[in-house]
């Protein structure tokens, strides 16, 4: 049982953290019943990305064998049996799905596409340059959606922004080059061997991706803080364009990880550098008190 729940990686649950943000945007964090809704999508989702981390495992075994660290994963290091891990992978996908039926129709709707996608992403589209990190992304993606359905269920009128969907979009996307760029320098000359799709990769074109990500992502961030909508939804004695004060943040953050993708081999791991970097941590912590404080305790 501790080689299962090591397996569905509970250090990468942090990425779930994205479902509460469309509680709090949409002005209901002081709303008890919907922190408790967000938290079970929370664990729904746990559920479900765990499962598709375990499905992973089993699908790349061998090739985590080759790796100087996956090969201590559960399944690759022969603690959890392959057996056992499927009969798990199906009991697990019915206790998630069994949740999310009962957060919503949206809700279980978003999470049926987030599996679906990462099944495709699994035993087809994982091997396609490019569109592998878009894939990547896109997961990001269905969190922030999965938020927002968690609110709809109880408030018919919450939107769902265009803006939520670009800004996630490309900061997950910069992650998942930067994941990628990392892998290629932590595995030198046997990329190709830990992950079929390396080499169809080069360094100059993930460093042009990974600049341009990390452009869109602050810019996208910096236009939707001065949008007029934001504007008029956010605005308050701090000054009309309420959000802006965070945008520094951003900046800080992106250009911090952009040090650790070239500094630190546990930047192939976007959830060990939040777990691990200091300097990250402080920032998302600043980030979070930041925006709730701009929202809610300043108006």
């Amino acid at each position: 049982m501790l080689a299962l729940v090591e397996a569905l990686r509970p250090k990468q649950w942090t990425k779930n953290l994205l479902l509460f943000i469309g509680v709090v945007f949409s002005l209901h964090l002081r709303d008890a019943g919907l922190l408790l809704r967000a938290l079970a999508g929370f664990v729904a989702f746990s559920l479900l990305s765990g499962s598709v981390y375990l499905l992973n495992d089993l699908m790349d075994v061998e090739a985590d064998r080759a790796h100087p660290k996956k090969c201590r994963r559960p399944i690759a290091s022969g603690r959890l049996p392959v057996a056992a891990a499927w009969i798990a992978l199906p009991v697990i996908w019915i206790v998630a799905a069994a949740l999310a039926w009962r957060l919503g129709v949206g809700f279980a709707v978003v999470a049926a596409v987030y599996v679906v996608s990462n099944l495709a992403y699994s035993f087809w589209l994982k091997h396609h340059v490019i569109l592998d990190v878009f894939l990547v992304a896109n997961g990001f993606v269905l969190r922030a959606v999965a938020g927002v359905e968690l609110v709809k269920a109880v408030h018919a009128d919450t939107p769902l922004s265009g803006w939520l969907l670009v800004c996630t979009f490309f900061g997950a996307l910069f992650l998942a080059v930067a994941k990628r760029r990392r892998e290629i320098a932590n595995a030198g000359a046997s990329a190709s061997d830990q992950r079929a799709v390396l080499r169809r990769y080069s360094r100059d074109l993930l460093d042009l991706m990974l600049n341009v990500s990390a452009a869109a992502t602050i810019l996208s961030y910096a236009l939707y803080t001065m949008w007029p909508e934001t504007v008029a939804k956010f605005g308050h004695r701090y000054g009309l364009e309420t959000l802006l004060y965070t945008v520094p943040l951003v900046a800080f953050g992106v250009f911090r990880y952009l040090y650790l993708v070239g500094a630190s081999e546990t930047s192939e791991d976007p959830s060990a550098v939040l777990l691990g970097d200091r300097p990250i941590q402080v920032t998302v912590l600043l980030f979070a008190v930041g925006v709730v404080w701009l929202l809610y305790f300043g108006r």
